[in-house]
């Protein structure tokens, strides 16, 4: 990195590298049997160079040529890609626990011997096809620029899901665990999934119509991606979010408090600073139901002028190679706030109603303006605060602009998940076919 910052300097007077090197191991069981164990080590750096308010950029994994790399940018420069920021000065970003060193120690096989415990755990409860994800590893990301802003971090990530699948469909029950080292899974976990599968094995029909709808951590993302797109800068910058000028403006229930904390350091991948070099913060996007901010990363601020809020990440949402990523506004650490009601009180608030435990088809509707269209997988219906079976084909559809303003009650725990750590929620009134 220091050879390539030494070539750099001397060509551009505008410049930001950034470098990142990543190893993790997955392993994955299908059907209770070891299907596949993955390693994968990477490493590479990409560049953005800032000239007569135009960027080029660049990447490689390949650093033979230092010469070429720093050409590709500069030709890129060429087609004239608006660059309306400048890189920051950050001299302040303090270092947090984002590493666990015992991550170290922990093996493939110690991995494979926690999966097989599990899978043994739950064959004692439960008939159905039990799968599980694991993995773990570390990544390191450095970031220089022009202004003498030099940021390094390391990370450390151990996580399992397990999911039982309901027969004859791709339907299950899962839970995760996300963490900076190994940790194993306890008995909370393996009774929610076995308890909650049990009980709903059996098919059952119902009517269509409004009823309480419980989704389950797992399934939040549905709605949190409706709202991520409404709230970023890029959707803010082109009018294309519904609530681009309501700002201060009460849109959900009260009930409803969601936050962006990349402080939190008992969570992997806590950052003090983005992918940017922008020092990050706690930021509330929802306070009580009211609308109280939205994110930025450099590009988008600087269209919007106003100053970054922390929020640029090289992330996509399909698994693409982080270093072949330009950075865009992210909320990559997300919660909502717990609710008063354990799980089991929860149920017990439902009459007639539906727990979403998978969702078919979240990319389905209109997301910039909220809308989604779900199948239930499963849809599991409760009657008189009691599990009674799953619903085969039952839909959910509805606009989050209106369905989160009807929240019962939210679970006194957060959990992990896709997008973020939340707690189930339960809403009211929400449309169901089947």
């Amino acid at each position: 990195m220091e050879k390539i910052l030494d070539f750099i300097k001397k060509k551009m007077n505008k410049f930001e590298l950034f470098y990142l090197k990543e190893n993790f191991t997955t392993v994955i069981f299908e059907n209770s049997k070891l299907k596949d164990i993955k390693e994968s080590i990477q490493s590479g750096v990409s560049l953005r160079i800032l000239k007569d308010g135009k960027m080029g950029f660049a990447y490689t994994k390949n650093l033979k040529n230092i010469e070429e790399f720093f050409q590709n940018a500069v030709y890129s420069l060429s087609y004239g890609v608006e660059a309306p920021f400048d890189f920051p000065i950050n001299k302040r970003s303090f270092p947090l626990n984002s590493y666990d060193s015992s991550i170290e120690e922990v093996s493939t096989s110690k991995v494979i011997d926690e999966c097989r415990r599990v899978i043994g755990e739950l064959s004692m409860r439960v008939s159905g096809q039990i799968n599980i994800y694991a993995g773990f590893g570390v990544e390191s990301i450095e970031i220089e620029n022009n202004y003498g802003t030099s940021l390094t971090s390391n990370f450390s990530e151990y996580y399992l899901t397990a999911e039982i699948l309901y027969p004859a469909s791709h339907s299950a029950i899962m839970r995760s665990i996300i963490g900076k080292s190994f940790k194993e899974i306890d008995k909370e976990f393996i009774n929610f999934v076995s308890d909650i599968y049990e009980r709903s094995k059996r098919e059952v029909k119902i009517k269509r119509g409004k009823m309480k709808v419980l989704f389950l951590p797992e399934t939040m993302y549905v709605l949190i991606w409706r709202l991520l797109s409404a709230t970023s800068g890029k959707s803010v910058y082109k009018k294309e979010s519904p609530v681009y000028n309501k700002l201060g403006e009460k849109l959900f229930s009260s009930k409803l408090t969601i936050y962006d904390d990349p402080l939190n350091d008992e969570m992997p991948f806590a950052r003090s600073f983005d992918d940017e070099g922008v020092q990050t913060k706690y930021l509330p996007i929802i306070e009580e139901g009211v609308l109280e901010n939205f994110y930025y990363d450099l590009y988008y601020g600087g269209k919007m002028g106003v100053n970054s809020t922390g929020h640029g990440y090289k992330v996509g949402f399909w698994g693409e190679d982080k270093i072949s990523l330009k950075p865009s506004p992210l909320l990559r650490h997300l919660y909502i706030k717990c609710g008063e009601n354990n799980f089991k009180e929860l149920l017990s608030m439902i009459d007639k109603g539906l727990i979403i435990g998978g969702a078919l088809g979240a990319h389905s509707g209109n997301i910039p303006n909220g809308d989604f269209s779900i199948g239930g997988s499963p849809g599991i219906y409760v009657e008189k605060g009691e599990i009674v079976g799953y619903v085969k084909d039952v839909m959910i559809a509805g606009n989050i602009y209106d369905v989160m303003k009807n929240i019962e009650a939210i679970e006194n725990k957060q959990h992990s998940a896709y997008m973020g750590n939340f707690p189930a929620i339960l809403f009211s009134d929400v449309s169901i076919t089947v």
